[in-house]
């Protein structure tokens, strides 16, 4: 700013002032200084104290409005923090309300017997008779729990339609239709030793049609054609974040899409793989490494998937959409840039809808009574960002017009101190 040979103060200290959201500014107090201690105790001119002492009203108070820029940046990280956390709540909330819902169902229904049930998914898988999983569902039941005990299926867990359920019919056609039947009707086994149990081979490289699954099929008078799908559960990558804390369904704990304002994209409902219920008699279930099926399978079958109200609102949030996205009206995005067009397709097996307790209504009131009052918090959260945001540009006017006071003051002084010296000689 000036030459270092003007100096007034004896010990020169730099005035670092707090780096703020678009700036960051220091004060060099060694180049503020103006005139040498020895030209003051010898001089004893008072107009070089009084620079001194205006010098250091000056850069106390660029100080001062530092610090108070300070504060009210943290108190905005603070208060965003907050309502992003609030955010996260209400939008949970809004799933766990059942909040996706079609206008044409209600959000708990006594009468259920519209709805999609375990023994209609099975009755439908079972309509695929020549499938994998149509043998294994006539398997169990014509034997029951002994069929898991025999050697072809002990290491079987179940036909992927079984292993999950849904909250909501439209749910459980747009997943169903998304995987494709293929994948609905697909086997999951826990280890690779279990899919080669499933399918043996000749000494010709040709399928042994009297052993493994085309065994059983024969010996009920089935036949086991085309392809079928087996999914090995530890030849997958599992999930490797974190968990939704205290959620007895270990929920995984994904980042939710932000806009570039911070919010969520409006008609955002969650991630597909939350949005499946593992029953109670497979949350235990864990692979040889210590993954569920959520991480697991689930994981693996919806990854990042997207669920929105409607199509319109999906597409509006497609720059937030990274592995695909559904809406609850049809709308589908597979990946970036692949979007499925055209009519809905009415896939013939799908997810079983969770079965609803009476005795929930009440939980469902009390949630709706806390998402009313995290609604009222969220209010005035963002009326106390306002506030913070219009105190910290104050601060920062201020700054920098003390600023500017601060450096005509330097120019004015550097005038004095050249014209001191000159007299001097």
């Amino acid at each position: 700013m000036f030459p270092s040979n003007h100096q007034f103060s004896g010990q020169p200290r730099a005035l670092a002032v707090v780096e703020t959201t678009t700036t960051s500014i220091q004060v060099d107090l060694n180049e503020a200084s103006l005139v040498s201690r020895d030209e003051v105790q010898n001089g004893g001119f008072s107009e070089a104290k009084s620079i001194m002492e205006s010098s250091e009203k000056l850069q106390d108070d660029l100080r001062t409005l530092g610090m108070k820029i300070k504060q009210h940046e943290d108190s905005l990280k603070l208060l965003r923090n907050q309502k992003n956390k609030l955010d996260d709540t209400i939008l949970d909330m809004q799933v766990k309300l059942g909040k996706y819902h079609s206008s044409s169902l209600p959000v708990v229904n006594k009468d259920e017997s519209h709805l999609q049930s375990e023994h209609e998914t099975t009755e439908q898988i079972l309509r695929h008779e020549k499938s994998a999983a149509g043998i294994l569902c006539q398997l169990k039941a014509h034997h029951g729990s002994q069929a898991s005990h025999l050697t072809l299926t002990k290491d079987v867990l179940g036909v992927v339609a079984t292993l999950g359920k849904v909250d909501d019919e439209n749910l459980s056609r747009i997943f169903s239709e998304y995987l494709g039947v293929q994948t609905m009707l697909a086997v999951v086994c826990n280890t690779f030793e279990g899919v080669k149990a499933l399918e043996t081979f000749n000494q010709d490289g040709c399928i042994d049609k009297t052993s493994g699954l085309h065994g059983l099929a024969a010996s009920i008078g089935r036949s086991l054609d085309g392809r079928f799908i087996v999914i090995c559960l530890e030849n997958l990558r599992p999930y490797a974040g974190d968990f939704v804390a205290e959620d007895r369904q270990r929920r995984l704990d994904l980042l939710k899409p932000r806009l570039p304002n911070g919010e969520c994209p409006p008609g955002f409902l969650g991630f597909a793989v939350n949005m499946i219920n593992v029953d109670s008699s497979n949350l235990s279930f864990v692979t040889a490494s210590g993954e569920g099926l959520r991480e697991t399978l689930f994981y693996n079958l919806f990854s990042h998937l997207q669920v929105y109200q409607t199509r319109a609102e999906m597409f509006r949030a497609l720059p937030c959409i990274s592995e695909g996205a559904v809406s609850l009206d049809g709308g589908m995005i597979r990946s970036n840039g692949v979007f499925s067009l055209g009519s809905r397709e009415e896939v013939d097996v799908r997810f079983p809808k969770t079965s609803t307790m009476l005795e929930e209504l009440e939980s469902y009131s009390e949630t709706e009574k806390q998402m009313i009052e995290m609604r009222w918090q969220k209010e005035k959260l963002e009326e106390d960002i306002k506030r913070e945001l219009a105190l910290l540009n104050t601060a920062k006017f201020n700054f920098e017009r003390k600023k500017q006071d601060f450096v005509k003051f330097l120019a004015q002084s550097s005038t004095y101190a050249t014209q001191f010296q000159a007299g001097r000689r």
